[in-house]
């Protein structure tokens, strides 16, 4: 499971990597995010299908980490719903509407952060594409109505079980099953944005560990920026 990691600010690479804009609504947001916390996300925009040739193919927006389903009263529920298990997501009560309606992300990660325990020791470990790309982590989105009327967008990362990979299998507690955030290729982006439900089951795969890079580093938690009350805006 994916608890930390660390968000792609950067204009530049926000349009290389992603064809997705950024404005100053990323300069209040912290690079490390934790469940709870905002971070960009991209998605097709609702009305790409209205014919406006000023509607961008993909949109950048800042969302909450942890998907809040609509029928939850209040942000408690980020703490136990930033990952989905792609076993279960059809069927798990928080997920399966956002899974129904194929409420499709794409989350730019420079990096993953996963506890190392084979010294016995927590090992906060750095886990980077190998090439320096940054990572695309395939999501679900949802878009949250609280009680006061507060419009918020959340989001969960996706993970399949990594018991047998060579990479991930080194990180968690011993005894517990290993889990990796799925991780798209960039010829996959369009398609898992525009997959339908029933479609959706074909990108839950591990990615090669030639991908992948591991750092074994300890990292200070960096503390939360303020954000605006409201992050529904496109950035």
């Amino acid at each position: 499971m994916c608890a930390r990691y660390h968000s792609v600010l950067d204009a530049a690479r926000l349009r290389e990597f992603f064809r997705a804009i950024r404005d100053s609504g990323l300069d209040v947001l912290d690079r490390d995010v934790f469940p709870g916390r905002f971070a960009p996300i991209v998605r097709r925009p609702p009305e790409l299908e209205s014919g406006d040739e000023a509607v961008p193919e993909r949109e950048a927006v800042v969302a909450r980490f942890g998907l809040i389903p609509f029928w939850a009263t209040d942000m408690r529920k980020v703490k136990l719903t930033y990952n989905a298990r792609s076993e279960t997501v059809a069927t798990a009560r928080p997920f399966q509407a956002a899974w129904k309606k194929a409420q499709h992300c794409i989350v730019p990660a420079e990096a993953i952060y996963e506890p190392d325990w084979r010294s016995n020791v927590h090992v906060p470990t750095r886990i980077s594409a190998a090439d320096g790309s940054p990572l695309a982590i395939a999501g679900l989105w949802n878009t949250w109505h609280s009680p006061a009327g507060e419009r918020v967008h959340t989001f969960t990362l996706m993970t399949v079980n990594a018991d047998s990979h060579p990479v991930m299998c080194n990180y968690h507690r011993p005894g517990e099953e290993k889990r990796m955030v799925v991780l798209l290729d960039e010829s996959q982006y369009d398609a898992w944005l525009d997959a339908p439900a029933e479609g959706s089951m074909d990108f839950m795969q591990a990615c090669p560990p030639e991908r992948l890079a591991a750092t074994g580093e300890p990292v200070e938690r960096a503390p939360a920026k303020a954000v605006p009350q409201t992050a529904s805006s496109r950035i």
